[in-house]
């Protein structure tokens, strides 16, 4: 079976931000929120969306996001504001200290991983080094 892509998704390296510990993984701002919960609504087979990573790209990696119907038994499981948000086993320490955002412009409308332990991107943004 094919996997449907639900959104797109773009790296941003963090500079000069110290990581700090948080209670979970990944944090989402309220726009991400209020974005997971319109791509859920009316969907009930699914229980949130999942994070995940690929090999691709110029810079080798590129986040994934799927709709997710199970938890995994090593997925890591945020909750925040009502939504839940799975991220795959691979892409776990990638995204330690991440913020995932949703930023809207008049030319696109997309996820945004501000990650602090990005080492390279490439030019258009869809694929980083760790």
């Amino acid at each position: 079976m094919a996997s449907k892509i639900v959104a797109t998704a773009t790296v941003r390296a963090v500079k000069h931000r110290k990581l700090l510990p948080m209670r979970a993984a990944l944090s989402l701002t309220p726009a991400a929120v209020n974005r997971i919960k319109q791509l859920l609504e009316g969907k009930n087979e699914f229980i949130g969306l999942k994070v995940g990573v690929r090999q691709r790209g110029c810079n080798g990696l590129s986040y994934t996001l799927d709709y997710a119907t199970t938890k995994d038994k090593m997925d890591e499981e945020v909750v925040q504001d009502g939504v839940k948000v799975l991220i795959d086993k691979k892409a776990q320490l990638s995204l330690l200290g991440t913020e995932m955002d949703f930023v809207q412009t008049d030319l696109s409308a997309e996820f945004v991983f501000n990650n602090p332990n990005i080492k390279g991107t490439c030019g258009c943004g869809e694929s980083f080094s760790i």
